[in-house]
């Protein structure tokens, strides 16, 4: 607004100069008016860069305002986001892990397997006293029932967490896309993602249980199998 105006003010001052008297646009510049000396193409001069000196302000006024704007962005693109899942995600995922360390009798651990193989699946635990094969089958028995049982809790506790999770997504999605700033909604990618492993964490513990049970039921079987031929073997030998 000010540019047009100091703009429009030159143009009016050149216009007069263009209508007077071509006499005394060649005349010498001065002129004296009550004692004061006036020049017109002076006049006219400064009139010119008052208007340039003006516009320069202006440009740097606009400069001042954009670097302003750029700054308030950059705060908000360093803006924390103000929501965070990233307790009850580890809260979840604390609970699963607990469940599956509470695996009963044969623990998720391969020396622990081992040594329960040993000890009641194969070698002198199919062949040893009669007292000492009913104890070992009843021993793979309870394995066998108790491994089922651990599946059923780790599956319990994964569908508990379903619901907390589905909770997680709704806040992180509108957490998202109201985000003011790059940090902010890198932070709810960020947390979203961290979502989807322990999905995919619980999904792995789920099948691991499951897999355990059904892996100690068919070693029970097989032990039994086995069994059974050792007893038919004595049988037929009279023991």
């Amino acid at each position: 607004m000010k540019t047009s105006f100091y703009r429009h003010a030159v143009l009016v001052g050149l216009l007069g100069l263009t209508l007077l008297p071509a006499g005394s646009v060649v005349a010498p510049a001065a002129a004296q008016i009550g004692g004061i000396v006036h020049d017109p193409r002076n006049y006219a001069q400064n009139i010119l860069t008052a208007a340039r000196t003006l516009e320069q302000i202006n440009n740097q006024i606009k400069q001042l305002q954009n670097q302003s704007t750029s700054l308030v962005n950059e705060a908000r693109n360093l803006t924390s986001l103000p929501v965070s899942t990233l307790q009850e995600l580890q809260g979840q995922v604390d609970r699963t892990r607990e469940l599956l360390g509470e695996a009963q009798r044969v623990a998720f651990d391969v020396g622990d397997i081992q040594k329960t193989f040993d000890a009641r699946y194969k070698g002198a635990a199919l062949s040893g006293p009669q007292a000492a094969m009913v104890a070992n089958a009843e021993a793979r028995w309870n394995d066998s029932v108790g491994a089922f049982q651990d599946a059923m809790k780790v599956q319990a506790g994964v569908v508990t967490n379903m619901g907390a999770t589905r909770q997680s997504i709704g806040t992180l999605v509108t957490a998202s896309q109201s985000a003011t700033g790059a940090l902010q909604a890198a932070q709810a990618g960020n947390q979203l993602l961290a979502l989807q492993s322990q999905q995919l964490g619980d999904l792995a513990a789920a099948l691991a249980a499951q897999g355990r049970a059904e892996m100690l039921g068919a070693a029970r079987d097989a032990a039994a199998e086995a069994e059974g031929r050792e007893r038919f073997r004595r049988f037929r030998k009279g023991n």
